[in-house]
């Protein structure tokens, strides 16, 4: 079987976040108190803050960054997260670690992904 880690594994493969600029955005949406919202299991089927989410939240919820909750006043089968604790501590720190980054590596970042 082929892992992220084994060496013959494919670069795709090895990706942990698929759209890193993705991801560093719904962190900081998500460390605000916003609300992620899943309408469907295709890409495209979660919204935060009105924009679409393709990848990230995949890795969120594989991850355990963020957690279902039920929202009696949502909508039938529609299921909503927030970020966990250890979620708002991972968030915390990648946050910090982005700011701290050089504008044109995080340019860099979000054109390649």
């Amino acid at each position: 079987m082929r892992t992220p880690n084994h060496p013959t594994a494919p670069v795709a493969a090895a990706r942990i976040i698929p759209d890193r600029g993705e991801f560093i955005d719904a962190l900081r949406v998500l460390r605000k108190g916003r609300v992620l919202v899943r309408v469907s299991d295709i890409s495209g089927g979660c919204v935060l803050d009105g924009a679409p989410l393709y990848s990230a939240h995949r890795t969120l919820i594989a991850y355990g960054l963020i957690r279902e909750f039920d929202n009696p006043q949502g909508f039938p089968n529609v299921r909503y997260y927030r970020l966990s604790e250890h979620g708002r501590d991972f968030a915390d720190r990648a946050c910090e670690n982005w700011r701290q980054r050089p504008l044109l590596q995080r340019l860099a970042v979000r054109l390649a992904g």
